[in-house]
């Protein structure tokens, strides 16, 4: 009871974050990347978290940045998930040759060092969001490989699977009707935090001035408010503050989630041990 009710705080805290990203146009004030006011404007009533050094609401532009920062975040999780998935159980279910290859390519991508990977590769990509996206779920598929090998594996050897394989029924039958579902909770929970991992790594690239200088996320705001001193000129209460409780907001509802989930699949290991 207490794990479904932590679940369902953090699904209203993203849903909540999802309508304002799928209605930036129509909650957003302005246009982000309109001048609308002058430089370093503080919150009033027209701008409500002031404006930025060249007069662009910075309220319309946390509402967009919403947007920037859950599609990268969403799209680095998708490729990261269809490539552990291919991998993580092919590799398990069929086994030799074919286990030792994919074992290798995984081994391969896990010496990669992840972050100056990424630098890398989004300074010579340009640091766009699509780039970026996929930039971070080519690096980051490694772990979900392994576990999903590794439950694959548990399953191959239980007695349904083998009661299924003695009647005839074909691989791609037993993985699409069995295996795929037996395996969805595990899947559901690294979906989430890969998520939140494509977010939190988006924001760090923004931050760092690795991401598109003109598309608007929270990192990008962050990484442009102290860029130009807003630490020094009092304006980070309104210009830094925001977008990093919104990161910690996203952050904070997926990890609620991913804990409601992996207790769920925890009760469903013990109801069926």
């Amino acid at each position: 009871m207490r794990n479904k009710i932590i679940g369902i705080i953090g699904l209203v805290v993203l849903i909540a974050i999802l309508l304002v990203a799928l209605f930036a146009e129509s909650l957003a004030p302005y246009s982000p990347y309109a001048q609308t006011g002058a430089p370093f404007e503080r919150p009033s009533a027209a701008h409500l978290l002031g404006t930025n050094d060249i007069g662009q609401d910075i309220f319309s532009e946390l509402i967009y940045g919403a947007r920037n920062s859950l599609m990268v975040g969403a799209i680095s999780a998708g490729i990261s998930l269809v490539i552990g998935i291919l991998v993580g159980v092919l590799s398990g279910w069929f086994g030799g040759w074919l286990d030792r290859l994919l074992g290798k390519v995984t081994t391969f991508f896990m010496t990669i060092p992840f972050l100056p990977s990424v630098i890398i590769l989004s300074t010579f990509s340009g640091g766009g969001i699509w780039s970026m996206s996929v930039i971070l779920g080519l690096l980051s598929w490694t772990e979900i490989a392994r576990v999903l090998r590794s439950s694959t594996m548990q399953l191959r050897q239980s007695y349904a699977i083998k009661l299924l394989r003695g009647m005839g029924a074909s691989n791609l039958y037993i993985l699409r009707r069995h295996v795929l579902p037996e395996l969805l909770p595990l899947l559901l929970y690294r979906a989430v935090t890969r998520v939140k991992s494509g977010i939190l790594a988006e924001s760090t690239m923004s931050f760092l001035g690795l991401g598109n200088p003109v598309a608007k996320s929270w990192g990008s705001i962050i990484y442009y408010a102290q860029a130009k001193n807003a630490l020094l000129n009092g304006s980070w209460v309104w210009w830094i503050v925001p977008p990093g409780l919104c990161i910690c907001a996203i952050s904070m509802a997926l990890m609620l989630i991913a804990y409601s989930l992996e207790g769920k699949g925890s009760a469903q290991k013990e109801a069926s041990a």
